[in-house]
């Protein structure tokens, strides 16, 4: 009897396709990847999402045990990272993360995969495995030796893409690297880029932050980002959670050069039209819930959001430059302040008065769940690092920027959020308190901030139409579903 009941178990469970998602350990690729799974995972496939023993921990730390249990047809495993264990509660350090989870996680991978096909393990067989782009080389090369489909999922802008991609330009150019440390100072970032297609106006600012290098010895971002971008073209498929509408260039320029892309953005609304009563988040922070409570009574429109994304960091000179900033702006903020965001252990301390200063009219919290922060009829503008998750969440709340970008691709975004899209300004690097006071009275007071505003809400619209039932993204998405689940 117990025989025969596994086998029709088994028979109806190898019906289903199942993808294996796996996500670089951050949260903000973490929770695109998650959104894909219950999206994939509501059209009928077996998801199996894969965290390293890292991200593990800390998802029993702030989602619990029954969380991470996961469901019949959505589990969750782990493979090591490579890297030193740590208890603390924090992204790991990203460049070191990177190195190391490219040398060590094929075979990890490869064993997992060879585990769940084997017919004891009761769950379908895997029919893809859909892994980052920031990351991909290690899953591709497990995909191809095993003869299954691999897929991209590509959680930054498309523009983003096409940057690392043509990154390899700059070192033909002679551009990079750079002679000497002058560079940041004598002019030389204002150089045009003017040859990635599917882009405008770029300058050598608006490149990825890993440019910006004396030297090429040893292992960089540099060449570890554009070379794992070029090897995503050897996947089945590349996602992207992106729009038409919103990086239709872009998006173009990518499909000339490898026409199997599906951009089905923003993923945090296509979930609330395929899943409209679903939660598809997973933070690896405990979110403070008070912060919705503290919106509730404050006027529309009438707060500053602020937040460095998850893996930001900035000096102690910056934060006190920004915690005065905001104290004269004479506007509300809630300032979303991660325990690891200032460098130095004592950096974090605010300044002597800072308090008495702003009085009720500020909240620091340490993680908030920022789709329903930005949701809020209070939230009047967004003081963002510019990473892509938050742009999209921004754009989905009609909410306009204040642009402070940090690493990687979020100075392309921000150049674009601030030109091209029309619903940004941006902050100078080395920040002062009277230019973040200046630019927050110039969002909310002058006729500039409000076109910012009304232009944000266009692109809601847009993103809106994107989404819902019939629109390029919802249809772009069946697409996908329709290739990879037969």
């Amino acid at each position: 009897m117990e025989t025969t009941a596994a086998v029709k178990k088994g028979s109806v469970a190898t019906q289903k396709p199942h993808a294996v998602l796996v996500p670089y350990p951050a949260q903000g690729h973490v929770n695109p990847f998650m959104q894909l799974g219950k999206l994939l995972q509501a059209r009928g496939f077996h998801i199996t999402f894969v965290n390293n023993d890292h991200n593990h921990r800390r998802f029993i730390h702030s989602k619990g045990e029954e969380f991470i249990k996961g469901e019949p047809d959505f589990r969750f495993e782990t493979i090591p990272d490579g890297m030193p264990r740590t208890d603390k509660d924090a992204t790991q350090d990203g460049p070191l993360l990177c190195f190391s989870m490219r040398r060590t996680c094929m075979e990890p991978l490869k064993e997992l995969i060879n585990k769940l096909n084997s017919p004891s393990w009761g769950v379908p067989p895997v029919t893809c495995i859909i892994s980052d782009g920031w990351l991909c080389s290690f899953a591709i090369a497990v995909a191809e030796q095993l003869g299954i489909p691999e897929v991209q999922f590509w959680t930054a802008s498309a523009v983003g893409f096409l940057a690392y991609y043509w990154d390899d330009q700059l070192l033909k150019r002679g551009i990079v690297p750079f002679k000497d440390e002058n560079f940041l100072t004598d002019g030389s970032l204002l150089a045009p880029v003017d040859y990635i297609p599917g882009t405008r106006n770029l300058q050598l600012k608006d490149m990825p932050s890993f440019i910006r290098l004396t030297s090429l010895e040893g292992e960089n971002l540099y060449e570890f980002a554009g070379s794992e971008v070029r090897k995503s073209l050897r996947s089945s498929a590349i996602i992207i959670n992106s729009f038409d509408q919103f990086e239709k260039e872009a998006l173009d320029s990518i499909a000339d050069m490898y026409p199997n892309i599906f951009p089905i953005g923003p993923l945090t609304l296509l979930t609330k039209t395929i899943l409209p009563s679903s939660q598809c988040l997973a933070s690896l922070w405990k979110e403070d819930t008070y912060c919705l409570e503290w919106l509730d009574k404050r006027e529309p429109q009438s707060v500053v959001y602020v937040n460095y994304g998850c893996m930001a960091f900035i000096s102690g000179h910056h934060f006190k430059e920004f915690a005065w900033g905001l104290a004269r702006s004479n506007h509300p903020f809630l300032w979303i302040v991660r325990p690891d965001v200032v460098m130095g252990a004592e950096s974090r301390v605010l300044p002597e008065g800072f308090y008495k200063e702003v009085e009720e009219r500020g909240l620091i919290a340490s993680w908030c769940l920022q789709e329903k922060v930005l949701e809020h009829p209070a939230i009047g503008a967004f003081l963002s690092h510019a990473g892509w998750n938050s742009t999209l969440e921004s754009i989905s709340g009609g909410v306009p920027m204040l642009c402070w970008p940090c690493i990687a691709e979020q100075p392309t975004n921000s150049k674009y959020a601030c030109t091209e899209w029309g619903i940004g300004l941006e902050i100078d690097q080395d920040v002062k308190c009277d230019q973040v006071a200046s630019l927050v009275q110039e969002m909310f007071k002058s006729q500039r901030g409000k076109q910012l505003r009304q232009k944000a809400m266009e692109w809601k619209k847009k993103a809106l139409e994107a989404t819902t039932v019939g629109g390029s993204s919802y249809e772009t998405f069946d697409r996908f579903i329709n290739k990879f689940s037969t």
